[in-house]
């Protein structure tokens, strides 16, 4: 299956060795998973901002990423569907992959639940979806 790691859980995976990180870990194994510049950006600027990374460890993670995970492009999408317009490249980069699964704990996104066919799900709800 092709999902979307927010970049809350990508995040929540490096920080700690909690349920991100299996989750991340489970997904490298069994999942085809989609990022974006938009999502790599993102990622390095909260690792080295809000966390206290280096660019370096912050560059060594995005590489770790790169290495397993795909990056596409966010598709624009016809009009604004999230409050915050950061979620729409969200949903743009799972559109842009043929993804059937966003992951995210975004409150915003998740009370979407389902968009264009994509089905948001939280990180917990996730290994429910899955099966």
């Amino acid at each position: 299956m092709k999902i979307v790691l927010d970049t809350n859980v990508l995040i929540a995976a490096f920080i700690s060795h909690g349920a991100c990180n299996e989750l991340l870990e489970y997904c490298a194994l069994n999942h085809e998973v989609i990022l974006s510049p938009f999502i790599i950006d993102e990622f390095t600027g909260k690792l080295t901002g809000k966390f206290g990374f280096t660019h370096e460890e912050a560059n060594s993670a995005v590489n770790l990423l790169l290495s397993r995970f795909e990056s596409k492009s966010p598709l624009q999408l016809p009009r604004q569907i999230c409050r915050d317009a950061d979620d729409d490249m969200i949903i743009g980069t799972a559109l842009a992959g043929g993804c059937e699964c966003v992951v995210t704990g975004d409150k915003d996104l998740l009370a979407l639940q389902k968009v264009n066919g994509i089905h948001i799900v939280s990180p917990s709800k996730f290994w429910e979806f899955e099966k």
